[in-house]
């Protein structure tokens, strides 16, 4: 699984959560790779506007290879995604215990 943060901008969070959400456009974009299972979206409980995004895939290797296969179409949806957020980092690569 891989885990990035963000801080949504204020007046955008509700379509912040559409874009970044199970059905939305990265999960979409997403569904086109071999390995891809889903995302999720998770909110901060306390922190207004900061979320959590899972993508889930069957390996690493299989995100990797995605990433370098849709390299400009992953970069173009991130630039028109950027007005969305004040913050993005990726947080890393994880895997269930």
């Amino acid at each position: 699984m891989i885990v990035w943060e963000f801080r949504a901008r204020k007046g955008a969070v509700k379509r912040f959560q559409k874009v970044y959400g199970p059905a939305g456009d990265w999960a979409k974009f997403f569904a086109q790779g071999k390995g891809f299972v889903r995302t999720e979206l998770v909110r901060d409980r306390k922190q207004a506007g900061r979320f959590l995004t899972l993508d889930f895939w069957t390996s690493e290797d299989a995100y990797v290879r995605f990433r370098k296969k849709h390299a400009a179409e992953y970069e173009a949806l991130d630039k028109i995604c950027e007005k969305l957020t004040e913050y993005e980092a990726k947080v890393g690569g994880f895997e269930r215990c």
